[in-house]
């Protein structure tokens, strides 16, 4: 079977979702849906997670195409931004989840003391790890991660380039990995294990 839409732009496809054409909003995600994925897996680390952060962005592209201006972004950019929202959110509400006393977590969860003690000691150490980054770097990753920020809103809430908090991101990104490999290396050293 041909593919009518083949032809059409990104933007085009836009317009017919806005008028209800599912066969449209079908196409724009064979062309998105493997990178917003892939955007969602990097910011979420969790797949079933990822997964739901592309489906609620493609549900928002589906109830939202009127308000999409061509003359603002391309549709890829509207798109993955949206992905890139939906992702943070869920990060937000399993970062507010996981932080909720103890005495708040229902016995049901079946998580033991062991494992709930654990995530709490793992949370504490990407804490620290966050702390050791010069302050530009920890200042961008928490913004984008914690508070939802795009690279962009980064740059113009911070009045920097948008090249600066990209190098800035990279570089603290990089040295947080490093950090808590050197942290999970020590604990391996000294058999400290989950």
């Amino acid at each position: 079977m041909k593919n009518e839409f083949a032809h059409l732009s990104d933007e085009a496809l836009v317009a017919l979702v806005d008028r209800g054409n599912e066969r449209a909003l079908a196409e724009l995600y064979d062309r998105f849906g493997r990178t917003a994925y892939s955007v969602a897996l990097r910011i979420l680390r969790d797949q079933a997670l990822a997964e739901d952060a592309v489906q609620e962005a493609f549900l928002t592209v589906w109830r939202t195409a009127s308000r999409y201006m061509p003359e603002r972004a391309k549709a890829s950019t509207w798109i993955l931004t949206m992905v890139h929202h939906r992702a943070v959110d869920l990060v937000r509400r399993e970062e507010r989840r996981r932080t909720e006393p103890m005495d708040d977590v229902p016995e049901a969860l079946g998580a033991s003391t062991e494992e709930i003690a654990w995530l709490c000691l793992q949370r504490e150490q990407v804490r620290e790890a966050l702390a050791r980054l010069p302050d530009p770097q920890r200042e961008a990753i928490e913004l984008a991660y914690y508070g939802g920020f795009t690279q962009s809103e980064l740059a113009d809430r911070l009045g920097e380039p948008l090249g600066t908090i990209k190098s800035r991101m990279f570089a603290g990104l990089n040295r947080l990995r490093d950090l808590l490999s050197e942290k999970e290396q020590e604990w391996a050293r000294t058999g400290y294990t989950s």
